[in-house]
């Protein structure tokens, strides 16, 4: 078995989509739309591993989660970047295009180095090597 993918809903579908295409390499397919419903997303892929759907709907309310402290469900999604190098790289890039470094990079106790990083909607993101 393996994880298929991961989904991830946001107010600003293209904005979520071009973070993780500019930033994280990722291949973006065709939108689905769903006129009924109003919904749409987009599926990313990644050099290898589970894909991220990205997900719109007008009727999905806000997360009330505090994007610094940590509650029971999913917290973060890691993604291996190749290398020490690139992960101090990628931290500085993002800090410099203004997004929020939660965490700088450093090796943790179980032997990553990562640093972690929000999205544009406040996700977790783990830049590991």
């Amino acid at each position: 078995m393996k994880i298929e993918h991961v989904a991830i809903w946001t107010k600003d579908i293209e904005k979520l989509k071009k973070f993780y295409v500019d930033y994280f390499d990722g291949i973006a397919g065709d939108k689905y739309t769903n006129t009924k419903k109003q919904f749409q997303s987009y599926f990313i892929k990644f050099e290898s591993g589970a894909r991220l759907e990205i997900m719109q709907m007008p009727t999905i309310p806000s997360n009330l989660n505090d994007t610094i402290n940590q509650y029971i469900g999913l917290i973060h999604i890691a993604i291996s970047v190749g290398s020490v190098e690139k992960v101090n790289e990628l931290t500085d890039t993002l800090r410099n295009a203004g997004y929020k470094v939660v965490g700088e990079p450093r090796y943790t106790g179980d032997g990553y180095y990562e640093s972690c990083i929000l999205d544009p909607d406040g996700n977790r993101i783990e830049i590991t090597e």
